[in-house]
């Protein structure tokens, strides 16, 4: 899409000059002869560029640059030259500045040096933020199933199509939507990756939509949100079925639209980015028992890739291993016993790839100088000749949540509502297991136990 510049100028000679030097570049143009008439056209228009005269028939640069440059790059036009008013200008927040008479070959290297270093200070920004989202792995492993999930990626890659991610916690949904990301046409800029479940609904809507200032309490000042902050790349929606409804409706018309607009704006922004959601949850399900919009479903559906938990691709799991011994081990020579690979592939691996690793983790510490990584070492390892399984006896047919519901309120109460534990015990995040506690009710327990992460440890049963 073309970057917009806005230009503030009272000498329509000079504005229209400015703006031909824009248009060779390649840049859309607005153009306003006074401050009132650039804040009409600000309500209307997001420029990627602000060239603003220092005196204007209504106000001086100088009133209005300090939250204007909060906003948008600022190239201040001036008739001063000096050194001291250079530095005033850009202490109240300009980018650069030029002294008038403009020479135009300056103006247009100006303009480029200015978008450039604003694209790069995004991207920056963006590599800072999403870091906590990268992890050691890929898709590893050459299985049947993994083989054809390299060719389904290979396929929808090329594409713009919208594309579902299904699978349990911890496949490696991410690292899919990573690879579609990676192979696709937006590949030139980074992977921007939102957790649906992060964050409470008013927070997560203005951090996916943005805010204008003054939108709710503490909004001091406008914030872009990543749907435009992922413009020209890929915005991966991971597990998108935690989101509300709310946030379901104003994401069916992003999708739909190719629009948005910022908490408490008027101006309709486009959202550039390609759509890839994830989700362990069963949506078609959701859908039609109304947990799910069905037409939000069918529009993130048009492509659904599931990625196979560990179990239905024991063959990968050595591979897998020896992968996560070397990125542990850091140049350490350590290897897997026959005894310690016998128990990986006998694992039912309910956390999948990410339990793998964390158990692999765990293994290269307790080694510690030793370079063979023994069944002693794996932290799941049963004790010999044990039989144990999983026996479930039910009086009725129930659903899955009710399963779901009274395991997790057996676990808090074994654990006497150490969250931390309980979520442990379940092979899930904590943060996950503090979700199903508010879905299902569970704060108070038998005997004024609480699951908030503290109180005694009992092994009483529900």
């Amino acid at each position: 899409m073309k970057k917009t510049v806005l230009i503030v100028d009272d000498d329509p000679v000079f504005s229209s000059l400015v703006s031909r030097t824009c248009t060779r570049l390649g840049l859309d143009t607005q153009a306003a002869a006074s401050w009132s008439e650039a804040k009409a056209l600000l309500e209307k228009v997001e420029p990627d560029l602000v060239i603003l005269d220092y005196k204007l028939p209504d106000t001086e640069c100088g009133e209005v640059l300090p939250e204007l440059s909060n906003q948008y790059p600022v190239i201040v036009l001036t008739g001063f030259g000096s050194i001291r008013h250079a530095v005033s200008v850009i202490r109240s927040g300009a980018t650069d500045y030029l002294t008038k008479p403009v020479d135009l070959d300056e103006l247009e290297l100006t303009i480029r040096r200015t978008l450039d270093n604003a694209a790069l200070a995004r991207t920056c920004d963006f590599y800072r933020r999403q870091l906590h989202s990268l992890r050691p792995g890929s898709l590893i492993g050459d299985s049947p199933a993994m083989r054809k999930l390299r060719e389904m990626i290979d396929m929808v890659a090329p594409t713009d199509a919208t594309v579902l991610i299904q699978g349990e916690s911890g496949t490696g949904k991410e690292m899919v939507a990573r690879a579609i990301h990676e192979q696709g046409r937006s590949n030139a800029r980074e992977l921007v990756t939102v957790d649906s479940c992060g964050l409470q609904e008013n927070l997560f809507e203005s951090e996916l939509f943005g805010h204008e200032r003054g939108a709710f309490t503490g909004a001091d000042r406008q914030k872009k949100g990543l749907i435009e902050e992922a413009a020209g790349s890929t915005l991966f929606l991971d597990e998108i079925g935690d989101i509300g409804p709310t946030i379901q409706a104003k994401l069916l018309r992003v999708i739909e639209t190719g629009t948005f607009r910022r908490l408490g704006g008027n101006k309709a922004l486009n959202a550039d980015a390609r759509f890839i959601a994830a989700t362990n949850r069963d949506l078609q399900r959701m859908s039609r028992e109304g947990g799910f919009r069905v037409d939000l479903y069918f529009r993130l559906s048009s492509f659904v890739i599931t990625v196979p938990p560990l179990r239905e691709r024991r063959e990968d799991i050595p591979v897998l291993a020896r992968h996560f011994i070397v990125n542990f081990a850091r140049g350490a020579p350590k290897h897997l016993s026959n005894a310690a690979e016998d128990l990986l592939m006998g694992y039912a691996w309910p956390g999948n790839v990410r339990e793998l690793r964390n158990v692999i983790e765990r293994a290269v510490i307790l080694t510690g100088r030793s370079a063979e990584i023994g069944p002693e070492h794996l932290a799941f390892a049963p004790a010999r000749g044990s039989d144990r399984g999983i026996t479930l006896t039910f009086d009725h047919e129930p659903t899955l949540e009710e399963i779901e519901a009274r395991y997790l309120r057996k676990m808090l109460v074994r654990y006497g509502g150490l969250r931390y534990k309980a979520a442990g015990a379940l092979g899930i995040s904590e943060r996950h297991a503090y979700r199903l506690i508010e879905k299902y009710g569970l704060r108070e327990l038998p005997d004024g136990q609480s699951a908030e992460g503290s109180g005694a440890t009992t092994d009483s049963d529900a």
